[in-house]
C-alpha cells in the first residue's frame, strides 16, 4: 500500500511537515506491515479521500470521526459514510433522521456522502485506516497526529468554519479549534447508544447554514 501523499495540492502545501517527520515515516511502515498481513480498509487510493474530495481553501464544516468502518465494501475514506450498495450503517441512518427533523430532506437509499464533500465538508476520521474486521486497531499509530495537523491548520488559518463534534471522541478535538474564529457545534454521537441523549433534535445542519450565510458563505444543500 501506498501512503506516498497523493494528497490534494492544497493539503499536501498545508501538512508537507508533517509528510518529513519521523512518526509519519513510521505510519508508513506499520500500514506496509499491515497490509502484507491482513486486508485494510479504505483501499490504499481512498486513504486521503477526505483531502481530495475537500481542498483545504474550499472547507466550511467538519465533521469528525473516529476509525473507518472495519467491513467488507464500506470505507471509502469519509467519515460516516459507505459505498453505494452497502447497507446504511446504524450511526448514519441516525444522522439521516436528525438531518429530516431539522431540514425536512427524506432519507436517501444509500450512504454515500460525497455530494456533501464536494459542497465543502470535510468528511474526516481521526485514523484514516483499519484493519477489516478489527475496529480500532489502527489508532496511536500515528494518524492522529496527522489530522490534528489538518484540524489545527483549518482553524488558525481559515474563519467561519463549522465544527460538528458528535461524541466524546470528537469533542477532545476542541481544545485544536479557535472557537473566536469558528462555530463549534457539540452534541453526543448518532449511535444507537447515545442519539436519544442529544444527537436527536440537535440541529446541527440548520445551525451550520445560518451560521455559513451569517458570514457570507453559500450554504450546503444537505440532500446526501
Amino acid at each position: 500500500m501506498s501512503i506516498d501523499p497523493k494528497i490534494d495540492p492544497q493539503w499536501k502545501s498545508v501538512l508537507i511537515n508533517e509528510f518529513q517527520h519521523e512518526y509519519f515515516a513510521q505510519l508508513k511502515a506499520f500500514l506496509l506491515n499491515e497490509k502484507r498481513r491482513y486486508t485494510v480498509y479504505p483501499p490504499g487510493n481512498q486513504i486521503f479521500e477526505a483531502f481530495n474530495s475537500t481542498p483545504f481553501e474550499q472547507v466550511k464544516v467538519v465533521i469528525l470521526g473516529q476509525d473507518p468502518y472495519h467491513g467488507p465494501g464500506q470505507a471509502h475514506g469519509l467519515c460516516f459514510s459507505v459505498q453505494h450498495g452497502v447497507p446504511i450503517p446504524p450511526s448514519l441512518r441516525n444522522i439521516y433522521k436528525e438531518l429530516q427533523a431539522d431540514l425536512g430532506i427524506s432519507p436517501p437509499p444509500h450512504g454515500h456522502l460525497a455530494r456533501w464533500a464536494e459542497q465543502g465538508a470535510l468528511l474526516l476520521n481521526a485514523t484514516l485506516t483499519v484493519r477489516a474486521g478489527c475496529a480500532g486497531s489502527h489508532q496511536n499509530q500515528g494518524w492522529e497526529r496527522f489530522t490534528d495537523a489538518a484540524i489545527a491548520a483549518l482553524s488558525a488559518h481559515r474563519q467561519h468554519l463549522v465544527f460538528m463534534l458528535w461524541g466524546s471522541y470528537a469533542q477532545s478535538k476542541t481544545a485544536l479549534i479557535d472557537a473566536r474564529r469558528h462555530l463549534v457545534l457539540s452534541s453526543p454521537h448518532p449511535s444507537p447508544l447515545s442519539a436519544s441523549r442529544g444527537f436527536f433534535g440537535c440541529k446541527h445542519f440548520s445551525q451550520a447554514n445560518a451560521y455559513l450565510q451569517q458570514h457570507g458563505i453559500a450554504p450546503i444543500d444537505w440532500q446526501p
